[in-house]
This record gives C-alpha cells, structure tokens and sequence, in this order.
C-alpha cells in the first residue's frame, strides 16, 4: 500500500497500467510518465528538499544523476547541498542482451573531476535501479566513491536490495510496493497480455 508521501509524488506524473518490459529487462504492471515531472517546480519542491535533507548527512562533494529525470533532480539537489553537480548519459549497447543492459558514462570534462571525491547518486524514481547501477559503476571506474543512493520515490525492494548489499545507504522521502517479474516468470507474459518496451 503505498505511503501517504508516495501518494502526493504519484499524484505528479501519469501512470498507465500494462504490461511493460523496463529499463533493467524486468517486467512490470505500472509505467511512470516522468518527462514532465520538472516541469511543475513547486509540486517537485518539497520532495527535492526533503531527499537533499536525507543525502546532506554523507556529506557528498558531488551530486551525480542519470540523464534525463536523475539529471534534473542532481542539480536541485546539488544546489541545496552546496555541492558539485555530475550527469551520467545512457548508452545501449545494440549487440548485448538480457537484463540491465544499459551502460552508463560520465562526460570526459565530468569524469576528471570526480576521482577521490564522495559522490551520492540521485534519480527521479527507483525500481530495479538500472540507471543508477549504472551510474554507481560508472563512477567507481573514475575513481569516486559512491556514499549514498536517493530517489524522489523508491518502488519495490529490488534496488534498493542490490545497494544494501554493496553497503550503500538508500534513502527517499517516499516509498511503494512494487511488482517486478523476470520475463520468464512474467505472470502477465503467461496470462498472453501484449508486452510494450518501455526502455526505447
């Protein structure tokens, strides 16, 4: 049952319900349309300050995002934590498959500047953690150190296991349950629903 914060953060964007191959190869019932989500600053606002209040303990010198959503959100909250701001740009490799494709990399200008400096990972909304796997190894192949993961809204336990596991903090202001399926044990793939991709 999702959390009265994750409810007013839901309130935000568009969902639709579905069946929909992500970002990591996982499958899933709901897609977030985040595109717009910058957009309306003042709805965003209170989300960005409470998860920059919950970052400033680790003491980042830098704010890191994937592109585009975790972008936007790494600047506001590097703004408020009086710290660096860093973007990660997605590249899918078109001869590689399977699950959490997606690869990471840090502007040439950018990845200089991150080597032996304590960076927090930021994204608009977590789920399996592609983007943000990505960006943690893309970082940590420059020589930072990765000190904490956020989003706006975490969905389902799957990132944020993955991070516990590596003894990285995540923190967020709002949180949902979440259903994420391996395309083999996909219950809507058995059930016949039309799969749309909506990693593309």
């Amino acid at each position: 049952m999702p959390d009265a914060s994750a409810d007013a953060f839901l309130a935000l964007v568009a969902g639709r319900r579905g069946h929909f191959r992500l970002e990591s190869g996982h499958h899933g019932a709901l897609w977030l349309d985040l595109d717009p989500l910058f957009a309306d600053a003042r709805g965003v606002a209170p989300f960005v300050t409470a998860l920059a209040a919950a970052i400033r303990p680790y003491a980042p010198h830098v704010v890191c995002g994937p592109l585009l959503g975790g972008a936007f959100l790494a600047q506001l909250v590097a703004r408020e934590l009086d710290a660096e701001f860093a973007f990660a740009e997605r590249h899918m490799p078109t001869d590689s498959h399977g699950m959490y494709r997606a690869q990471y990399r840090l502007p040439p200008a950018l990845a200089a500047r991150v080597r032996g400096r304590r960076v927090a990972v930021v994204d608009d909304v977590m789920s399996a953690g592609s983007a943000m796997r990505g960006t943690v190894a893309e970082l940590r192949a420059h020589g930072a150190e990765p000190v904490v993961v956020g989003a706006l809204l975490v969905l389902g336990d799957a990132g944020a296991a993955h991070f516990d596991a590596q003894g990285i903090p995540v923190v967020s202001p709002a949180r949902s349950a979440y259903a994420l399926w391996n395309p083999g044990e996909c219950p809507l793939c058995a059930a016949g629903a039309p799969l749309e991709d909506a990693a593309s």
